[in-house]
């Protein structure tokens, strides 16, 4: 192998990957590995730093061997992460999150919901701050976790030194160096980058009051020395680069420049949201017409602008949190690949399923679509399958823009029967909400001055065709694949590419690695009436969700 190359290291919630590529952004080689989660309560989700660090290591090596490629080839590292929040002592040691008093869970995952609570009692105070994450805050971001340590686990509150959210705990422990990402901070901790962008002082972001009214005063007496002193735009070189002791855990060269991290989903959005479609590059104008749709456990829908625009019940508008001088507005849904695999391995149906794919070799989703594609032989519109079967995709609550994490999933339509027939028909109805979901969001954006009518999707479930079909029919979107799949693990490596001066900046890195090649036609005529008829539906069931709780009450 010749050439300089890049590592991108992506941390999910299920695992740990790492991708090398080259400087036209293709992939020579990728690894993963799995990484532990413990439950120890209902809506409590912990893992270990020290667990994610081992297998961060254990994918680089062996991306690298499958490359055939030599450390002193590596010209910059990039990291991704979940924006979960992880906890240090003084002596960079695991400091528990958990009623288990564990010290080894010191990590309290994204889509843990255990502060829902303190999150109630911030969004009541209705500080100003909330109006940059669409009006309320989430019990996904990490005031309302920092509240719960506080209150309820008062020894681990006085133990740590350092809250970091992952991305940064993974440049810290490859560098030694402290800096925060003005992604994270920006979209998970009330950080106000345009304000310190304004000031020319990155402590001018951290807003005291805030801190101060919700009952977090120790942050800004302290100096915000536990949450991040000083906070750099992604793909920034930190410090010195690789330590002596993580390169040697890596198998790098010592120095090797690492770039300012970033949130997993937002890596995707950088590998994607940049290329070309039709022949066309987007511009600062044109980027507002465009979606990146990065799916996985949960998916993120990210647009940005030139200028700020506010959407109820939608995150941001951050400033610079993705794509540098432009304004990101983030949608999303707490679980969409997870509930797709809810629903199917929850399911009576699953067992034969489950026989059927090992003994085929085929996976699950491939003979779903499989079921799909032959009950609806001889139907004018695949999609009228679900004529009489409804889902509701809140199971985890709704992110945006209904931005209620207390809501609850609904099904309305099932039988008396739990064939293998009857899950493929669930599997789509899901699949179908989940799309609804994407077009409510993308309504909601539409409305307030973004022109959304292309999506540019990676990640999960965007690999499964039936998926991508029910989003272009539903949202009435193109939808563009890029030329590489593995787009989180590009826009993380796109990171260390700036970090080591291969580019001058993010936006000249993405011009270069970000490709598209397929395109997806929405269906029109009686497929879109049919969605449009649905989408009646989808809105109803939450209206009748809301009727019944006040009927409760």
């Amino acid at each position: 192998m010749a050439g300089r190359i890049f590592i991108g290291v992506d941390v999910g919630t299920g695992s740990a990957r790492a991708g090398i590529f080259d400087a036209a952004g293709k992939m020579l080689a990728h690894a993963s590995q799995a990484i532990q989660l413990w439950y120890p309560e209902p809506e409590f989700v912990e893992q270990s730093s020290d667990d994610i660090w081992k297998a961060c290591c254990a994918v680089v090596r062996k991306a690298m061997t499958d490359a055939g490629a030599k450390p002193d080839q590596v010209a910059g590292v990039g990291f991704d992460a979940t924006c979960s929040l992880v906890l240090l002592d003084a002596q960079d040691k695991p400091v528990t999150v958990s009623p288990s008093g564990n010290d080894t869970q010191n990590i309290i995952v994204w889509m843990d919901h255990r502060a829902i609570p303190q999150a109630e009692r911030i969004n009541a105070q209705g500080h100003e701050v909330l109006k940059y994450v669409g009006g309320r805050i989430s019990p996904e971001m990490q005031s309302p976790k920092l509240l719960w340590l506080k209150e309820k686990l008062p020894q681990s509150w006085k133990r740590a030194a350092h809250f970091l959210d992952l991305p940064d705990f993974l440049t810290y422990r490859a560098t030694g160096d402290l800096t925060r990402s003005l992604c994270t901070t920006t979209c998970k901790w009330t950080y106000l980058a345009h304000e310190a962008d304004r000031a020319k002082d990155g402590r001018a972001g951290w807003q005291a009051s805030f801190f101060k009214q919700i009952g977090l005063e120790e942050f800004p007496a302290e100096d915000y020395k536990r949450i991040g002193q000083k906070v750099r735009p992604m793909g920034e070189a930190i410090g010195p680069g690789l330590t002596e002791a993580a390169a040697k855990e890596l198998g790098l060269a010592p120095g090797t420049p690492v770039g300012v991290g970033i949130i997993d989903a937002h890596a995707g959005g950088l590998g994607v949201i940049g290329a070309e479609v039709g022949g066309r590059a987007p511009t600062r104008e044109t980027m507002r017409q465009r979606l990146a749709l990065i799916g996985g456990t949960s998916s993120c829908h990210m647009a940005v602008s030139p200028e700020a625009v506010f959407v109820p019940g939608v995150w941001g508008p951050y400033y610079s949190a993705m794509v540098p001088g432009l304004w990101l507005t983030e949608g999303g849904q707490s679980a969409t690949g997870a509930l797709i695999d809810h629903v199917i391995f929850s399911h009576a149906g699953a067992v034969d399923l489950q026989a059927d794919a090992r003994k085929t070799g085929k996976t699950v989703y491939e003979l779903l679509n499989a079921d799909v594609e032959r009950l609806a032989h001889g139907l004018e519109v695949p999609a009228r399958l679900t004529a009489e079967l409804h889902v509701l995709p809140y199971f985890h609550g709704n992110r945006s823009p209904r931005a209620n994490p207390t809501l609850r999933g609904t099904v309305s339509g099932l039988r008396l029967s739990a064939t293998r027939d009857d899950l493929a028909l669930l599997y789509l109805a899901t699949i179908q909400a989940i799309a609804h979901g994407t077009k409510h969001i993308i309504d909601e954006m539409n409305k307030s001055g973004f022109a959304i009518d292309l999506i540019l999707a990676c990640g999960g479930g965007t690999k499964n065709p039936l998926f991508l079909r029910e989003h272009a029919d539903i949202t009435h979107c193109q939808i563009a694949l890029p030329a590489e799949p593995e787009a989180v693990l590009l826009g993380s490596a796109i990171l260390g590419a700036v970090a080591s001066g291969a580019f001058p900046s993010v936006l000249a890195a993405m011009a270069t690695m970000n490709k598209a090649t397929q395109i997806i036609e929405p269906s029109r005529g009686a497929a879109a009436d049919y969605h449009a008829r649905k989408h009646k539906i989808f809105h109803r069931m939450y209206e009748d969700q809301v009727a019944y709780r006040e009927m409760i009450d």
